[in-house]
């Protein structure tokens, strides 16, 4: 029996079959009505968008999305950036722009004034997150601007030490052995590794 649906009916239903037996009909329905108000409420905000609603906001957006090779999530993202992206053009709201799309401190903007050159230093291994960036960047600099994608590839690296003495023998004494023109200044002596 539907204990749920029941408790809002009158008294006088609480024993008739045929009610409750409607009761328990119409229950799974109302559940199903209540899951999609609920995903209807969440298609509303892009972060909490089904991909169906995803797809939807990329068509408007003339965004052709691959599925296959590009998370939902940085699918939501995209569209945040695409809503998010109007000018004026600052560098502070470029920087603010790349940290939102790449996350904090992996991409850098700097501005040759002098030169009118916009040149951005990020580590990209992504296709998808590179077309977005250029996209970004073409959508809010101005025309002015020469636009420079430099690409920075953290690797470590691993230095060692070495240190070497080799002994010199100083021959410019005046005696016999020295001779101008003929004989070398100094000359070196074998090489020893020291570290």
């Amino acid at each position: 029996m539907s204990k749920r649906l029941m408790q809002y009916e009158p008294e006088y239903y609480h024993q008739v079959r045929e009610f409750i037996a409607l009761l328990d009909a119409e229950e799974p329905e109302l559940d199903l009505l209540e899951e999609k108000r609920i995903r209807l409420l969440e298609d509303q905000f892009v972060m909490t968008s089904s991909e169906l609603s995803i797809r939807r906001r990329e068509l408007q957006l003339h965004i052709q999305a691959d599925p296959v090779q590009e998370s939902l999530d940085f699918r939501r993202r995209r569209i945040i950036n695409r809503y998010t992206t109007k000018p004026p053009f600052t560098i502070r709201y470029l920087q603010q722009k790349l940290d939102q799309l790449l996350g904090t401190n992996k991409a850098v903007a700097t501005v040759d004034i002098q030169n009118f050159i916009l040149k951005i230093t990020a580590n990209l291994t992504d296709a998808s997150v590179f077309n977005e960036v250029n996209y970004t960047v073409q959508s809010i600099k101005p025309a002015n601007l020469l636009y420079v994608q430099g690409t920075s590839l953290q690797e470590s690296l691993v230095l060692a030490e070495k240190a070497y003495f080799s002994g010199t023998t100083r021959n410019t004494k005046l005696s016999t052995r020295w001779k101008l023109g003929s004989t070398p200044f100094t000359e070196q002596g074998e090489e020893i590794r020291v570290i």
